[in-house]
């Protein structure tokens, strides 16, 4: 006898049924593929074989996350990424991208581009929801109610929001959650491995690399001067520190 298809299949969570996830994917058997396994995990699915009105139909329904095919035709899932993260009410919607590649260039790639995780073809059913929910509850983690000032840097953790001097910097909510670790903790030198346990968790493809990669974007966003931080300082052959600076 065969064994019951249910026991196959991820389990559902009640609290799913509100996600709704954008797949854009040119193949339609592995689109199909996703679709089957991600409603069975209990989300709301659309899926787009390129990404030409991706943006705009995000725009209307505002999904969850945002799962990219990286080699599409016309737009790739770089290009998309990009487009996402210029979109203000887009701009902290987690990507994930999902791609043949596998050179370590591709996954800095998309980290520098705002993506929040990186899976390769062929890839498990169970590892891709069980990515998507890490994913997922990274972003709904509630940050204390609290403003962090230092200098001219401000941030809100209560509604994540960063400010410099005044002026409203966009991040993704990986990067947000990064600097609000290393302001509470300013004054405190981290090693990278301390940072990935801290602020990435179980997320699996990350490595130290992917922490430069981080900082680097960072202090393009806060620093006046990113080849000479005011906030974010690293420690050659230890890690990275918050200043406290007034």
């Amino acid at each position: 006898m065969h064994s019951s298809p249910q026991a196959s299949e991820p389990q559902v969570e009640a609290t799913q049924h509100r996600y709704r996830i954008f797949v854009v994917e040119d193949e339609e058997d592995i689109a199909r593929l996703i679709r089957h396994n991600l409603q069975a995990a209990g989300y709301d699915v659309q899926t787009f074989l390129n990404g030409s009105t991706v943006v705009a139909q995000a725009l209307r329904e505002q999904p969850s996350l945002f799962l990219l095919d990286v080699m599409l035709p016309g737009m790739d899932g770089f290009d998309l990424c990009r487009q996402i993260r210029l979109t203000t009410a887009l701009a902290k919607t987690p990507v994930i991208f999902l791609t043949a590649k596998t050179d370590e260039s591709d996954r800095v790639k998309g980290l520098e581009l705002g993506g929040d995780d990186y899976i390769t073809k062929p890839f498990s059913p169970r590892e891709l929801v069980a990515r998507i929910r890490t994913v997922l509850r990274t972003q709904r983690e509630t940050p204390p109610p609290e403003i962090l000032k230092i200098g001219d840097l401000e941030i809100d953790a209560s509604s994540m929001t960063v400010r410099v001097e005044g002026r409203t910097v966009l991040t993704t909510v990986r990067e947000f959650r990064l600097l609000e670790y290393l302001a509470a903790h300013r004054g405190r030198v981290f090693t990278r491995d301390q940072l990935l346990d801290a602020v990435w968790k179980e997320t699996a493809f990350v490595t130290p690399r992917s922490v430069d990669v981080y900082v680097r974007r960072l202090r393009e966003k806060i620093e006046s001067d990113p080849r000479h931080p005011r906030y974010l300082k690293t420690l050659r052959g230890v890690g990275y520190r918050m200043e406290s600076t007034k």
